[in-house]
């Protein structure tokens, strides 16, 4: 699996995971992504859901990053919170298995994901908010620690709107593969990543959620067109 490393590193992943309910999220289409973003040059992709890793799976041989998410009642974390969804990301085709790292209430620790991670002949992959985060995660063994909640938890979400760069450098002083993910939503960021010390760099919304970008530039002509009155 160190292999895996080895295509990632010093590369771009790219998340293909489209608005959810969005005219873009099916299987097919996030397949399509996923090989359109191979094409590009990505050193691998981040797909969600074990429908859409299926078909991401048919299509490219490079690595997949892979995670499922779920809206639990009883607690903030989303991110593959149970072993069993980790044991059906393996098997449909996973290369690494995002978790979230962080340290909040649970509904499984994150010990057991880590062991079913291991058991599954699986890498693992630490979705971190802060940097204690990381230390922990460092300890429980997962070979990707990467800065993708750092904003979007209740403690974190001062942080602001751009990358969290502090967090990437911190997480470099650790001495694991560093995946650089959050806000990195243009060329210059990511660069600035790799600088600050990231092995790779993962964007999403600029690259894959259509709606999204469009609005962004849908509001800058609105705004262009205000200030022209």
């Amino acid at each position: 699996m160190t292999d895996i490393l080895a295509q990632l590193r010093g590369g771009l992943v790219v998340s293909c995971q489209p608005v959810p309910d969005g005219p873009m999220d099916r299987p097919e289409i996030v397949a399509a992504m996923a090989a359109a973003a191979v094409a590009g040059g990505a050193a691998g992709v981040r797909i969600e859901g074990v429908a859409n890793l299926r078909a991401a799976r048919a299509a490219i041989t490079a690595p997949i990053i892979a995670l499922v998410k779920r809206d639990l009642t009883l607690s903030p974390v989303r991110i593959t919170p149970f072993a069993q969804d980790v044991h059906e990301l393996a098997q449909a085709g996973a290369d690494v298995v995002a978790v979230d790292a962080t340290d909040r209430r649970r509904p499984e620790p994150l010990i057991d994901l880590a062991t079913a991670i291991r058991s599954a002949g699986a890498l693992g992959m630490a979705d971190c908010a802060m940097p204690d985060d990381g230390v922990r995660a460092r300890a429980l063994g997962f070979a990707i620690i990467g800065t993708t909640l750092s904003g979007y938890t209740e403690a974190t979400t001062p942080a602001g709107n751009g990358p969290d760069f502090a967090l990437v450098h911190a997480f470099r002083a650790l001495g694991s593969f560093v995946m650089a993910e959050g806000r990195f939503n243009t060329p210059e960021a990511v660069a600035a990543a790799i600088r600050a010390g990231a092995d790779a760099v993962t964007v999403g919304t600029a690259l894959t959620r259509l709606e999204i970008m469009t609005g962004w530039f849908c509001d800058a002509v609105s705004a262009a067109k205000g200030a022209d009155r």
